[in-house]
């Protein structure tokens, strides 16, 4: 038997990816933009054994389901890359609320490719890692790095120029991530549905793939200038418009209830009273919101009176998926 426990955490997209060029190989259409986020984490420990006669998959301390054939799927990958026959036991854990609007699938098939890929005797470059994340869940690409990642559209049609790269470490610029969360409940409509939906009947699709690449541009410079109004804007506006998409498909997705409007609001006024906040959000209710250090205690305080808010979790640019011997350690 052969075991590896990995560890990886969920990223907030800042440019949104919203759509894709391949469902197969999960090529985005458009490239995106993320914060790797601390204090929520995914651990996963997969162990290869050849007594098994299927994959079993744990999720949660359940047994997997729908997931679990995903899963499975991932695993033929990486025993395609091996030459490894055996079966797998697969068991998953997150410490936030699973399939709401918080990236679980990026942190749970980041730290699946990395525990899967070293039970398995290989040892990836993070590139390759990237590669092979995405093939589980497109934004998986992001959660193999920390702090700020780019993940590049790609032009080739085998995806191996589909990969993401870290922009800036998780210690060069400390942000705050407050994370106002409005329900725990799954969203009724998954991202990949709903990204196909839009791609095949918003007629605002045209403009958001074409508008990508100026957006990604401008981010990307804000950020290494450590900008964090432009940054800031630049988020809300991508978020905007990949809502728009969304809501504008046939039937319409609204991934909001009362209580997310209600937070956005709350950010505004905030802005308007002086302080720098700006929100993020991704296909689901929850509301992220970057600040500065010196102002996380006044945007927490703002965001929990919002009604319907029922918690508010703090979190920030976080590490990159490790192995979980290394993560108690420290090291990354």
């Amino acid at each position: 038997m052969h075991a590896a426990i990995a560890v990886a955490h969920p990223n907030v997209a800042l440019v949104k990816y919203w759509g894709k060029r391949d469902r197969v190989l999960n090529l985005p259409a458009v490239g995106s933009i993320s914060v790797t986020l601390a204090g929520l984490s995914t651990v996963t420990r997969v162990c290869f054994d050849g007594t098994l006669e299927r994959d079993e998959v744990i999720v949660e301390g359940l047994p997997g389901g729908e997931a679990g054939a995903r899963v499975a799927a991932f695993l033929d990958l990486v025993r395609g890359m091996a030459g490894v026959d055996a079966h797998a036991r697969v068991e998953s854990r997150n410490d936030f609320p699973t399939g709401a609007g918080l990236a679980s699938s990026a942190s749970a098939f980041a730290a699946l490719a990395l525990a899967a890929t070293r039970a398995a005797g290989l040892k990836l470059s993070r590139r390759e890692l990237s590669i092979l994340a995405r093939r589980g869940s497109g934004s998986a690409a992001r959660s193999v790095f920390g702090g700020f990642v780019e993940w590049h559209r790609g032009e080739r049609g085998d995806g191996l120029d589909a990969f993401a790269e870290q922009l800036l470490p998780e210690d060069a610029w400390p942000l705050v991530v407050l994370v106002a969360v409005t329900s725990q409940m799954p969203k009724p409509v998954g991202s990949t549905e709903g990204m196909e939906l839009s791609r095949l009947t918003s007629p605002f699709w045209p403009a958001w793939v074409e508008s990508a690449p100026a957006m990604l541009a401008a981010m990307r410079e804000a950020i290494a200038a450590r900008d964090l109004a432009r940054v800031g804007e630049l988020a809300e506006h991508s978020c905007l418009a990949m809502h728009a998409v969304a809501m504008s498909a046939r039937p319409g997705l609204v991934y909001w209830n009362a209580a997310t409007v209600a937070a956005m609001h709350a950010v505004r006024e905030l802005r308007r009273a002086g302080v720098e906040a700006y929100f993020t959000v991704d296909a689901g209710p929850q509301v992220k919101v970057l600040a500065a250090p010196g102002d996380a205690g006044r945007v927490r305080e703002v965001l929990g009176a919002v009604p319907g808010v029922e918690r508010v979790i703090d979190s920030g640019p976080g590490p990159e998926a490790r192995l979980y011997d290394e993560a108690r350690l420290g090291r990354t």
